[in-house]
Order: structure tokens, then C-alpha cells, then sequence
């Protein structure tokens, strides 16, 4: 599902601006607060493969590398692998909708979130990530008119409590991505839902794009991330890595999905924030080449160079 500036220097901006560094890497190690990563298209058929794919990218987090039906001794060598060459394993993908208006649907993507939490906590992983769901019997990610009410919000608490309290991870968090017409829709939705699930190992997956629903947010998307940040800091587990554009052709707003550097997100406030967590991994996706990711990856790391954040 497709939708979704560059660096504004102004009198009031935060630096100026030096000569780029001759290498993306000149950030220091002990400098480098955020964990960029991405999909790997090249193969692997060992933790040792996949290891060196990552560091032949400069990736420092990645996607769970394997999937729920693995066995627990490559679940293990996989996590060791990580362990021991400073990766982070960002998410576990739990992609399904366990509030569907078929039961048969909503039962089996319950036990896929399952699946995919307990993998997430045997690995290692920062977080389990699935979107809320939806009402929508023909898209399992859509829109409808019964999504953003209190009676799916109670549906989605008891949904969340229900695969946490089935797994009762320990390492681990049980995370929703954002939607624009799902809960959490907001920072204060998000909040809402975190009080009302009320369970230790629920937290934040951030991304930002997905928040972005109007040209009020879209020209101030700086001053919505700073908020979300303000808000959702300390549950924040992983974030995505998109940018977004809107369609000056047409009388009503559209916004479409771009790669990063291309759109208007305001990778500057979004990196600031982000490297005052610390160690939080920022995992791009949607893109179809590995060339796309290079590019990417180029600008969110030079854009991070401009303020002394390594990635």
C-alpha cells in the first residue's frame, strides 16, 4: 500500500553547514547513536553470510533474519552471530489483521502475531511489529467506517493483551505500526492504547510517514515529530525510514510514498530526535532495488552527518 525536505537551512537553523565528509562512516563509533539498517537482497544460507551482507551495506540493525518455523539451533546461531558482531535484530514483521471481521482470519493472524512475538523474544529482537488491524473484510490494511471507534479500540486492547499474555515475553516488545485510518492515528491514540493495554512489553513502532494525512501536518511534519518523540520517547522499540510527497496536480490532497531524500519529511528534526534515545534502530523499506537502498541509506546517512549523529 503506497503512500506515503530535504534539509532546510534557515537564519534560525540549528548549524551551518560544513564540507560533507569524504566517507559516510567518518562519524566516530562512539558517535554513531542510531542504528540504520534495511532489507538485504543479497543471499545467505549461514549467520556468517548474513553477517557479512550487512556489514558489506554498514548496516547495524536488520530484519529478523529467519522465520517462526526456524529451529531453536538457528534461531541460537543467529542470535549469537548478532550478539557478537554488534547487529541489532530491529523486528520481527507479524503483517496480518487480528481484528478481521472473519473469525477464521482474525484467529489465524492471533496465532501468527504469537508465532512471530515468540520468535522476536527467543532472538532477541528490539520488537514484534504488525499494524492494529482493520474492519475492512476485503483489505486487510484498509480503511472502514468501524476503525476508528471505541468499540475496535477495545477490540484492539483485547487483541494486543491477548498475544502478549500468550507469549509473556521478557526481551522483547509487542508493537503497532501507525495507520492513517487505524489506531494508533496519533501520538495521543498511541498513548491511549499503551494505558489502556497496561502491559510492560507493549511499546512504540514510529513511523512518521504514516501520520502525515493532511497538508497541515505534511508542511509542519517537523513540529508532529518533535511531538511524537515528546510523547512516545521512552516507549519508542524501532522506527521505519520512508518519505512522503504530495500531488500538486489534483484539487484534493494526495500524498504518495518516495524514497528518502526525495520527499518532504523532515529528516533533520527526525534523526535529531531519534539519536536522543540512543541505539534505536531506523530500518527503511518499500524500496525495490538494492541500488534504491544505496541511495537511501547515502542520504539519511549525510543528512546525520550534518549534526554529528552517526548511523
Amino acid at each position: 500500500m503506497k503512500r506515503r525536505f530535504f534539509l532546510k537551512v534557515t537564519a534560525s537553523g540549528l548549524i551551518t553547514i560544513p564540507a560533507f565528509p569524504g566517507s559516510l562512516y567518518s562519524i566516530e563509533k562512539s558517535e554513531r547513536k542510531i542504528r540504520l539498517g534495511g532489507p538485504l537482497f543479497e543471499k545467505y544460507n549461514s549467520p556468517e553470510e548474513w553477517v557479512a551482507a550487512l556489514k558489506k551495506k554498514g548496516y547495524r540493525a536488520a530484519y529478523c533474519p529467519v522465520s517462526p518455523e526456524a529451529s531453536d539451533g538457528i534461531i541460537g546461531a543467529y542470535k549469537k552471530a548478532a550478539e557478537q558482531n554488534d547487529i541489532v535484530i530491529a523486528e520481527v514483521g507479524a503483517w496480518s489483521n487480528p481484528i478481521s471481521s472473519y473469525s477464521k482470519i482474525a484467529e489465524a493472524a492471533i496465532e501468527k502475531c504469537i508465532a512471530s512475538l515468540a520468535l522476536a523474544d527467543q532472538i532477541g529482537a528490539r520488537c514484534c511489529v504488525n499494524i492494529s488491524g482493520s474492519r475492512n473484510p476485503q483489505q486487510w490494511a484498509g480503511p472502514h467506517p468501524e476503525n476508528l471507534t471505541s468499540k475496535t479500540f477495545d477490540l484492539i486492547v483485547e487483541t494486543t493483551r491477548k498475544i502478549i499474555d500468550a507469549v509473556k515475553p521478557t526481551q522483547t516488545f509487542y508493537t503497532l505500526e501507525a495507520m492513517p485510518w487505524s489506531y494508533p492515528d496519533s501520538g495521543e491514540s498511541y498513548l491511549q492504547l499503551i494505558k489502556a493495554i497496561n502491559r510492560e512489553h507493549f511499546a512504540v513502532h514510529l513511523d512518521p510517514v504514516n501520520w502525515i494525512i493532511s497538508p497541515q501536518v505534511f508542511f509542519k511534519n517537523g513540529e508532529m515529530i518533535r511531538e511524537a518523540f515528546r510523547m512516545l520517547g521512552p516507549h519508542i522499540k524501532s522506527c521505519h525510514a520512508k518519505d512522503i510527497v504530495i500531488d500538486e496536480e489534483t484539487y484534493l490532497p494526495r500524498f504518495d510514498e518516495v524514497r528518502p531524500g526525495l520527499g518532504k519529511l523532515d529528516y533533520a528534526v527526525f534523526l535529531q530526535e531519534l539519536s536522543k534515545l540512543n541505539d534505536i534502530p531506523l530500518m527503511m523499506e518499500h524500496l525495490q532495488t538494492s541500488e534504491e537502498y544505496e541511495i537511501a541509506a547515502g542520504y539519511i546517512r549525510k543528512t546525520g552527518n550534518m549534526f554529528n549523529i552517526g548511523l
